[in-house]
């Protein structure tokens, strides 16, 4: 068995990207930060998901001094190069505010990628695609059994949360064609399968990123 210290350093030999849930319920100290960074390449990304603090308590509303205060915590990631985009995932609970979305992304610094993960069915209309054009904000392509998130293009990367449980081989040759059809058109694209609970979303990762050559 792996010691879970030693498991990072697996992980980023054979991907190139972690989602980070630990920066969701926590602020990350740069020590710790520091140490992910070490037992990493150069090249490796980290994806940190934003403190619940934003999205499930204040809810994006008046939320610009922690928000400098989380985006502060990550900083080593930035410093280093290390920092992929920022997911805000919002609570399903949390229906479309167009006003509320877009006062919080003016406020944004502009030298990260974000990406927005909506769980409420109101958010997916063109009006938000729009704003988040205007911001190049990705939204979060996320699959689960309760929503699907339209393939639509707000930014200049691609954000995929595939979590379902299994993935069958043709469905994720469909993945396949979709991440190599966006690498095509010049987009970085990011895939993060679900893989808490068994190995398998790693397995379908690491296929993937060697179908797409990357």
């Amino acid at each position: 068995d792996l010691p879970a210290k030693k498991f990072l350093e697996y992980y980023a030999r054979r991907l190139n990207s972690v989602e980070i849930n630990y920066t969701f319920r926590r602020l990350a100290a740069a020590s710790t930060l520091e140490n992910w960074i070490k037992a990493t390449e150069p090249g490796f990304l980290f994806a940190p998901k934003a403190h619940q603090r934003l999205t499930h308590m204040l809810r994006l509303k008046d939320a610009a001094e922690f928000t400098e205060i989380f985006l502060r915590s990550i900083d080593p990631l930035r410093a280093t190069h290390r920092l992929g985009p920022v997911l805000f995932q919002l609570p399903p609970y949390l229906r479309c505010d167009l006003k509320l979305l877009a006062d919080f992304l003016a406020g944004l610094p502009t030298d990260i990628r974000y990406s927005f993960e909506f769980r409420h069915a109101s958010w997916l209309v063109d009006a938000v695609y729009d704003l988040l054009r205007k911001h190049n904000v990705t939204l979060c392509w996320a699959e689960s059994e309760k929503l699907g998130v339209p393939e639509v293009t707000t930014a200049d990367f691609a954000y995929f949360r595939l979590r379902k449980a299994e993935y069958p081989p043709a469905e994720r040759k469909a993945i396949s064609a979709t991440v190599e059809k966006l690498l095509a058109g010049r987009k970085d694209v990011f895939v993060f399968f679900k893989h808490e609970d068994t190995p398998d979303g790693a397995l379908y990762a690491e296929e993937l990123l060697k179908s797409s050559g990357e």
